[in-house]
């Protein structure tokens, strides 16, 4: 079967067409389109919802099983978002596996499985980071300086032989949750495995360059708000951040982790989330970003853009907000101002001066 890839932006839309699955992006879920980032989906991952609901791909794509002769099955085109991450790449290679087998077995689900926790962010915190999946794969996609065609080309490529390695050691039996010594004797695999602990370095670096703060944020169960430490960094130099900053006992004044974390990438994308274990989430916050992007805009007479994604489907449950897809007006503070209004919220510590205390 000869497949083809081709790449968009977060939250397109879009319709069923004849030789094409469009997976973690497309804002529906239907035979043909898998996405869980609308309203309406399931609380799974795009993955899970694959192996949950198996005819959405064998729907729309005949299975190889089912034609005589398999050298002429059509063409597939994936569609995915661009940048592919784990819960993309996890979901290629599952939909790629069903069409060749016809079913789902017990190694695409375990993937499927542990897929859904990384997507929800919710590995546990006592696992060794250097032996899990995602953070092997994150310490192969690091540090690229090419081009972002170039980078998702490389992507698909080495995240689909990451699937498959994974596939192939579970059929053999083995954990693939948290097994270092899977990893081992294979050069590139081990390389990735030392580049995550190194990347703790990194962590504490940042740390040193951030801000933390304390915010009020509301509970899942909308009964009252929660105080919780959280960490504002920009232009973070550690690939593993969120995980580091969430499993920090020591440096956050609570000593529970960092349940809240900003970061922003240049001055375009900002992404704002909780960590899911502290029963906390973000609702509200999205629709003031949103509020104020507007006013801005209008202020400097530009015209209504996309608007920022406040997390609103049942698998994040608004856990998370990231930035408009063509960029955001707001600056680094007016983003920190809003988040500290939201939260009710106070300066702890800025790390780069040392100094503490300072309030809203």
């Amino acid at each position: 079967m000869a497949v083809t890839f081709k790449f968009v932006n977060y939250g397109e839309r879009f319709e069923p067409a004849p030789g094409t699955l469009v997976l973690d992006v497309g804002m529906k879920t239907v035979p043909g389109i898998i996405d869980h980032h609308h309203p309406d989906a399931e609380p799974e991952c795009t993955a899970s919802l694959i192996v949950k609901h198996p005819h959405l791909v064998l729907d729309h794509i005949k299975p190889i099983s089912a034609i005589d002769d398999a050298s002429a099955a059509a063409p597939l085109t994936f569609i995915t978002h661009k940048l592919p991450d784990f819960d993309s790449l996890a979901s290629i290679f599952l939909a790629l596996k069903l069409i060749e087998k016809g079913d789902v077995d017990s190694s695409m689900e375990k993937i499927a499985a542990y897929t859904k926790l990384v997507d929800s962010a919710s590995l546990p915190k006592k696992i060794d980071l250097s032996g899990t999946p995602y953070a092997v794969l994150r310490a192969l996609f690091s540090g690229s300086k090419k081009s972002e065609e170039e980078i998702n080309r490389e992507r698909i490529e080495e995240g689909l032989k990451f699937m498959r390695f994974l596939y192939a050691r579970s059929e053999e039996g083995q954990d693939i949750a948290e097994n270092r010594k899977m990893f081992a004797g294979i050069d590139r695999y081990e390389r990735a495995v030392h580049k995550v602990e190194g990347d703790y370095l990194n962590y504490l670096a940042d740390l040193g360059r951030g801000l933390i703060i304390r915010l009020r944020l509301p509970t899942v169960d909308q009964k009252e708000g929660k105080n919780v430490d959280g960490l504002v960094v920009t232009n973070p130099r550690s690939f593993l951040v969120k995980e580091w900053a969430r499993r920090d006992g020591e440096h956050p004044p609570l000593q529970e982790g960092f349940a809240f974390l900003m970061m922003n990438f240049g001055n375009s994308r900002f992404i704002l989330g909780v960590d899911p274990e502290k029963g906390v989430n973000l609702r509200g916050l999205g629709t003031l970003l949103n509020q104020k992007e507007a006013e801005k805009r209008k202020a400097l007479g530009r015209a209504p853009g996309l608007p920022w994604y406040e997390g609103n489907c049942p698998f994040f449950n608004y856990r998370i907000i990231d930035s408009p897809q063509d960029g955001t007006t707001l600056t680094h503070r007016e983003i920190l101002d809003a988040v500290l209004s939201f939260g009710e919220g106070e300066v702890q510590k800025s790390s780069s001066s040392g100094r503490s205390g300072t309030t809203t």
